[in-house]
């Protein structure tokens, strides 16, 4: 077999269970060697352990693979910084940071609290930042002093951020401002030898079980099926592709494209006249997608 990471050093937040814990399998099934970070709290953020990331590790290193825990609340700047600076120390650099660590506090958004905004915001958009603003700076420092890089960002968006699903604000916003920070960091980064893409996978895990609609195919909603892009993005072969977000699921596999400009008139300093062309200009338009990512009816 054919093994697209050997040896390169990967860190995957949220790593415990689910997609993560497939992409930490697949990789280190590849060569990599692995940082398995979780915090072991429940699906809303609330508690914390170490058993998520040890079997994880432990699975690793009995199929003959490289691995070690990591427990650090991602959102947390420092100990993302040390969880960058683990995987230095244990394995001597840094190449892959998958940012994948999330949790739900589902809500309409007029029952909403305060804390549960707060949350998600915090986990997703300050835990995809934290890490990531580290692993830049390591990546920049070896970039300028005559190192050659050839490293992956990757992170998590979803469905819910780039297209929109009812009851989830906080998340869908926290996912959508994740696939604007992949554009806007993949043209930062470019630069230092350093790719950025962002994935929004489809699965039933411990996150979504409650979400699953009737008939569902579950084989088809198995995580492993968004290990392999994962995979393929964090080695070598992908060094060409940037600044893209990939829907990934046993459904489908697909680039979802970003905001264009849409139909246009001129400007209008009079709003009594604005009514007619603004309508026009919706009429005109392209749909907002549904959670397929075809036009809502």
């Amino acid at each position: 077999m054919t093994r697209f990471c050997e040896d390169r050093v990967c860190i995957i937040t949220g790593a415990g269970r689910g997609i993560g814990r497939e992409y930490a399998l697949m990789l280190a099934e590849h060569g990599a060697r692995v940082i398995v970070n979780d915090l072991g709290g429940d699906r809303d953020g609330s508690g914390a352990g170490s058993s998520a990331a040890d079997d994880v590790v432990a699975e690793i290193k009995s199929a003959g693979g490289q691995a070690v825990a990591n427990y650090a609340n991602v959102s947390d700047y420092a100990a993302a910084g040390e969880m960058i600076q683990q995987a230095i120390d244990t394995f001597g650099r840094l190449d892959v940071l998958i940012n994948n660590a999330g949790i739900l506090r589902d809500r309409m958004l007029a029952n909403m609290t305060p804390e549960e905004w707060d949350a998600v915001i915090q986990v997703h958009l300050r835990g995809t930042y934290a890490p990531s603003q580290q692993a830049a700076a390591y990546w920049r420092e070896q970039s300028k002093a005559g190192t050659p890089i050839d490293a992956r960002l990757i992170n998590t968006t979803s469905v819910s951020g780039i297209y929109g699903n009812p009851g989830q604000t906080n998340y869908g916003a926290a996912k959508a401002g994740i696939a604007s920070f992949t554009i806007i960091a993949a043209r930062e980064l470019a630069r230092y030898g350093v790719t950025v893409n962002a994935i929004a996978p489809g699965a039933l895990t411990r996150m979504t079980e409650d979400l699953a609609t009737a008939g569902q195919d579950a084989a088809a909603s198995h995580p492993r099926w968004v290990a392999p892009i994962t995979t393929w993005l964090a080695s070598a072969e992908s060094r060409d592709v940037t600044g893209r977000v990939f829907e990934a699921s046993g459904n489908v596999l697909a680039v979802a494209e970003s905001w264009h400009r849409g139909p246009t008139a001129q400007p209008i300093d009079d709003p009594t006249q604005m009514g007619p062309v603004a309508r026009d200009l919706v009429e005109r338009a392209r749909k907002n997608a549904d959670m397929s990512g075809a036009d809502f009816d």
